[in-house]
């Protein structure tokens, strides 16, 4: 398919000549005489090249070539201009226009010049097409890698699920077992450590299920002016007896000189108690030595408040400690799901918060909450 070059001059004997000239290198020409009828033949069809004398009266090249490059960028523009005319050819380079040959033309510098300009559309659509091409394949892939990335994450969840209800089911037949034993040797009291043990496993499958219910649900997080001590007190008052029980010494560690903070105290309230629970569990372990679980509040650095439970109990080795707040992951064996840190994770971060936990092993762990005032979601 032949490409249509529009050619601009206003001498109509020049204008007959190139049209020749043109057509006779294989293009279809459409000519004007001046610049306004060039962009009106501009507006009524693409034309992605244009030959245009720089000296017309009225609307000059120079100004055509604005007109041009602001309207239809991509045209390609070849200016003619005199000898004497050097330093308005070389400004309509710097404004745009892909090339010049001077008066008197040569039918070879006019071929060598379309040829150029016909090249470098040529390059420039390709270009497009290939970046096109290469954006369409960065969004197929960004979404094959999205949707690889939330299968592994289903299918890692999936697998920890599993391991969890096997767990569970693991000690129902267990209890199943017992109670079978019981009635075949007529033994009460086989029968109610077997009803014990399904008891258990029981409840335990109701708590997962509640669990999962509520990590589910979507987190609203709702600040509001509050004292910062107030949720790591609520936390010590609520937890002490579950602590003493299990000889665990709960010890509150407040700050005392915080002041009023936008924080979500419900929310940091759920992290503590989370936490918390966690530490007596990893005191209650341990089998000789001091058992403490302290609930430390701090300033975070004026903006921020910081909560840290530290904990006396069996440590976690360095392996496991960058897995603790992945999908269901825990140290508790049977007696744990793994959700309570997923879901404090969860809630610290729809805080704009950050959590962390050190740890060595026979030397206890700390989990360090930070709650910045100024990055909570309203």
């Amino acid at each position: 398919m032949q490409k249509t070059v529009l050619l601009v001059d206003d001498e109509e004997g020049i204008r007959t000549v190139l049209a020749l000239a043109i057509a006779d290198a294989g293009y279809d020409v459409v000519t004007a005489a001046t610049g306004a009828q060039a962009l009106e033949l501009l507006t009524a069809r693409e034309i992605p090249l244009i030959v245009t004398d720089i000296r017309m009266p009225g609307m000059d090249g120079l100004e055509l070539l604005k007109r041009v490059k602001r309207d239809c960028p991509d045209c390609e523009v070849i200016m003619i201009t005199g000898h004497g005319d050097m330093d308005v050819a070389i400004e309509s380079l710097r404004l745009g226009a892909g090339d010049f040959i001077t008066k008197p033309l040569h039918e070879n510098a006019l071929e060598i010049s379309l040829k150029r300009a016909e090249e470098k559309i040529s390059i420039r659509d390709q270009l497009r097409e290939y970046t096109e091409n290469l954006e369409h394949l960065v969004l197929e892939k960004s979404k094959e890698l999205v949707e690889a990335e939330r299968m592994a994450a289903v299918g890692q969840t999936v697998a920890s699920m599993s391991h969890a209800i096997k767990n569970v089911a693991g000690g129902l037949e267990g209890g199943m077992f017992v109670i079978e034993k019981g009635l075949e040797l007529e033994n009460r009291e086989y029968l109610r450590q077997g009803w014990e043990m399904v008891r258990r496993d029981v409840e335990r499958i109701r708590n997962l299920s509640m669990e999962l219910l509520d990590y589910a649900k979507p987190v609203t997080i709702s600040p509001v002016e509050a004292d910062p001590d107030a949720p790591a007190r609520q936390v010590h008052d609520l937890m002490a007896s579950q602590a003493a029980n299990c000889g665990v010494d709960l010890v509150l560690d407040l700050d005392g000189t915080l002041p009023a903070m936008r924080i979500d105290p419900n929310a940091i309230h759920q992290c503590l108690t989370n936490l918390v629970s966690n530490a007596i569990d990893a005191c209650q372990d341990r089998l000789e030595g001091e058992k403490k679980v302290i609930i430390r509040t701090r300033d975070g650095g004026g903006m921020a408040v910081r909560y840290e439970v530290e904990d006396t109990g069996h440590g976690i080795a360095p392996e496991i400690l960058t897995r603790i707040f992945n999908s269901f992951f825990t140290t508790k064996g049977s007696r744990g799901t793994g959700i309570g840190l997923m879901a404090t994770k969860k809630l610290v971060k729809e805080m704009g918060g950050s959590i962390m936990a050190n740890s060595r092993v026979g030397q206890g762990a700390i989990f360090t909450v930070t709650i910045p005032t100024a990055h909570l979601k309203t």
